[in-house]
């Protein structure tokens, strides 16, 4: 976002409109210039613009947590945990965690006494000891660098494609909106 923050500085004249949503929004129907999807997300027929790396989850729980309940030691364990769900728009019901090994992926459906509507409260909830959350492993970071939370599962966790920016091919750019899109721009 310093790019951004950068632009808009040097470019005052351009605004920009952020709106937060776990659904798949059409964002033709509703008028959008652009979206922001996972890289598998995105449709084909849309221009996709590589705005983050790569990306991994973290299964993570607090050391209070831990004190009371044993680490789960491959997916299935989780079964037997509390675990704090999300529920998305696009998926209907809450979202299965996903994990990989090898060639073997696994989707595993858990249970657990809260369910949010957003990555944040997920984190929060595992913070306080409520269970173990399936987070971005950017999101947690600090947490498990300062002892709060302890990660499991690591090496089940695989990487997938990271953020993009999209938008329809039949689009006529401004030069703002090319100017925006080459400030989210990620380079390696």
């Amino acid at each position: 976002m310093p790019k951004l923050a950068k632009l808009l500085r040097s470019y005052p004249d351009i605004k920009v409109e952020l709106i937060v949503d776990y659904g798949l929004t059409d964002i033709v129907a509703q008028q959008y210039d652009a979206g922001v999807r996972s890289g598998e997300q995105v449709a084909k027929d849309m221009i996709a613009v590589r705005i983050a790396p790569d990306m991994r989850m973290a299964v993570v729980g607090a050391p209070a947590y831990f004190k009371l309940h044993p680490e789960p030691r491959k997916p299935q364990d989780l079964l037997a945990h509390n675990c704090i769900n999300l529920r998305l728009p696009a998926h209907g019901n809450t979202y299965a965690w996903e994990f990989a090994k090898g060639n073997r992926e696994l989707r595993v459906r858990v249970e657990g006494q809260f369910t949010f509507n957003g990555t944040a409260q997920l984190l929060n909830a595992a913070l306080a000891g409520c269970g173990l959350a399936y987070v971005p492993e950017g999101m947690g970071e600090d947490h498990l660098h300062k002892g709060r939370l302890r990660r499991v599962l690591a090496d089940w966790c695989p990487s997938y494609s990271g953020y993009h920016l999209f938008y329809p091919s039949r689009r006529q750019s401004s030069a703002a909106f090319a100017l925006l899109v080459d400030a989210l721009r990620h380079r390696s």
